[in-house]
């Protein structure tokens, strides 16, 4: 039996998206609104909560009419979001998470009010030392 607790069970590779360990990561769900061309979102990804519907879509996209888009959380792992349908996927709504190595939209930088809406749900955002 001592033999099954010392024996490496896999590999992790360090991405630099967790900065710390205070507050503790939360992970959650949501829903990720459909878009009309496939895309790939990476972790790291930071989403924005809509006004009107609920559904979750990439910060730095265009409100639609009679609608805000608010920082709300991080995409955890990878996912595609397609055409046909909305995608549930997990996301992180709370923790420590290194400002370099989050991701908007293309042509949008995350504002100092960004920052203090993510702040208001429970995701600092701070930097990690280089190797």
């Amino acid at each position: 039996m001592a033999r099954h607790l010392n024996r490496k069970v896999g590999d992790m590779n360090y991405d630099k998206l967790i900065a710390g360990i205070t507050p503790p990561v939360h992970v959650n769900s949501g829903t990720i609104r459909k878009v009309a061309t496939e895309a790939e979102y990476k972790r790291g990804t930071v989403l924005a909560k809509s006004s009107t519907d609920g559904k979750l879509v990439i910060l730095g996209t265009e409100a639609q009419t009679e609608e805000t888009l608010t920082p709300d959380c991080v995409l955890t792992d990878d996912v595609v979001v397609g055409t046909e349908a909305d995608v549930v996927a997990s996301v992180y709504t709370a923790g420590c998470f290194n400002s370099d190595a989050l991701i908007v939209k293309a042509d949008y930088t995350l504002s100092k009010a960004d920052k203090d809406k993510l702040r208001e749900r429970g995701i600092y955002l701070g930097t990690v030392l280089p190797d």
